[in-house]
């Protein structure tokens, strides 16, 4: 006999990837279980599968850094209580962070994709479930997308949970109004703009930035700090919470197109987000 959950929960992470760099990601979980039917014909209660997994999923992989540690160029120490990764970019550039242990996640893996990850995670959860769950299989989806998105990190330092972490991530779609009217050339012009981009708050910044952008601040969880080339950084003056997101790119789509009524739907991961006007 095997259960199913489609869609059990999502996970917005980022993670290093070889030729991209920092890369933010958010997948729906789905899950399989394979075993015997208990005393109550199950093999395991829904409700109990829920929330065991979803809370795994929670601690250890959402909200995140990702990061192989067999990855080419790439140092992992952790040490009194806290990871510290370096990396080299292909072009030469260098990639630095140094979180609280539990917001980098070192898997054994070479590069992170669906299928890699979602094989590390089976072998990390089927310890969770009782003797009657024979087998595991976990599998990651993307949101079907059919316009414009891109791939942002970012953290927030004012944030009670897990947002906190200076590298988590989403994979986010955008919309964006002219007078009512959607217009997609604007869209991919600002999922081009965003793409694979690390979103910074100018009060964290260590320096002006100029060949990279340096920042680092102290949250409830921990000190945070991040170091990555400026091409792939985009700089504000705010929070980056996706309701600042979204003002800020009604402002500058506004101020591009000074004489039309301008809405910005921001999401940030699967169905969530916010909008804004101006």
């Amino acid at each position: 006999m095997k259960l199913f959950v489609d869609n059990l929960t999502n996970v917005d992470f980022s993670y290093l990837h070889p030729q991209r760099g920092l890369l933010g990601e958010s997948w729906l979980v789905q899950l399989v279980l394979d075993g015997n039917l208990n005393e109550q014909g199950m093999i395991c209660d829904f409700a109990i599968v829920k929330k065991a997994v979803k809370q795994w999923f929670d601690n250890c992989i959402d909200h995140g850094l990702v990061v192989p540690t067999a990855m080419a160029n790439l140092s992992a120490i952790q040490t009194g209580g806290e990871t510290t990764v370096t990396w080299q970019y292909p072009d030469g550039g260098e990639f630095f962070c140094r979180s609280p242990k539990q917001a980098i996640v070192l898997v054994d893996l070479e590069q992170v994709t669906e299928t890699s990850l979602a094989k590390w995670c089976k072998d990390q959860l089927l310890a969770l479930f009782s003797d009657e769950v024979q087998g595991l299989e976990i599998s990651f989806v993307p949101e079907s997308i059919s316009g414009a998105f891109y791939h942002y990190s970012h953290g927030l330092q004012q944030h009670d949970g897990n947002c906190q972490r200076i590298a988590h991530g989403h994979r986010s779609r955008i919309e964006i109004y002219l007078d009512g009217q959607r217009d997609t050339g604007v869209e991919q012009h600002w999922a081009e703009i965003f793409h694979d981009i690390y979103i910074g708050t100018r009060s964290h910044l260590l320096a002006e930035p100029s060949t990279e952008h340096h920042y680092q601040y102290d949250a409830p969880q921990g000190q945070f700090e991040i170091r990555l080339p400026a091409e792939h950084c985009y700089l504000i003056d705010t929070e980056t919470t996706v309701e600042q997101i979204a003002c800020h790119l009604a402002g500058q789509v506004k101020a591009e197109y000074p004489d039309r009524d301008v809405m910005v739907r921001a999401f940030e991961g699967v169905g969530k987000g916010a909008i804004a006007t101006a």
